[in-house]
């Protein structure tokens, strides 16, 4: 979505485009391991499980400084000013054929210490998706075309980085 003084900030969404399969109570968990040192600085709509060993930094303390972190999605509920669209569903999504407008979860992420151009910048390995019910697995992260935003008024085009 934009830079940060040494990283980015994204929002990563998760579709459930099983037909008839809905992901249920406790919900999805989304782990990766980082290409480099990355830190988790802030999230909105998700958590990470654990925060790791932050001990090399003073004073502003990341989220989460685990190489492989583990996020879930929070729970409704949660106040205001920690949510996005799409998030708080306690990691429960319909499938798409059954609803579609509750087969998306949402969080975003502040990755620090990450590089601060296209071409500095890594992307993480090693996806996994947990969910209840038989597995699920990930593919490698892929480098794709960058999502592009209308404004209400269909007048301008912003796209991330």
């Amino acid at each position: 979505m934009s830079w940060t003084a040494d990283g980015y900030v994204a929002v990563v969404t998760i579709f459930n485009f099983q037909q008839y399969r809905h992901i249920q109570a406790p919900g999805w968990t989304l782990g990766w391991k980082w290409s480099k040192k990355e830190v988790i600085w802030s999230m909105m709509g998700g958590q990470t499980t654990e925060q790791g060993d932050c001990s090399r930094f003073k004073g502003n303390i990341p989220h989460c400084c685990k190489k492989d972190p583990t996020v879930v999605d929070l729970l409704p509920g949660t106040p205001y000013n920690q949510q996005i669209a799409n998030c708080c569903k306690g990691g429960v999504l319909n499938s798409w054929v059954q609803d579609p407008a509750t087969a998306a979860s949402s969080f975003q992420v502040s990755v620090g210490q990450a590089g601060t151009t296209n071409k500095t910048v890594r992307v993480p390995k090693n996806f996994t998706l947990k969910a209840p019910g038989p597995g699920y697995t990930c593919g490698p992260a892929k480098i794709v075309k960058p999502s592009r935003f209308v404004t209400a008024d269909k007048r301008r085009v912003t796209q991330a980085l």
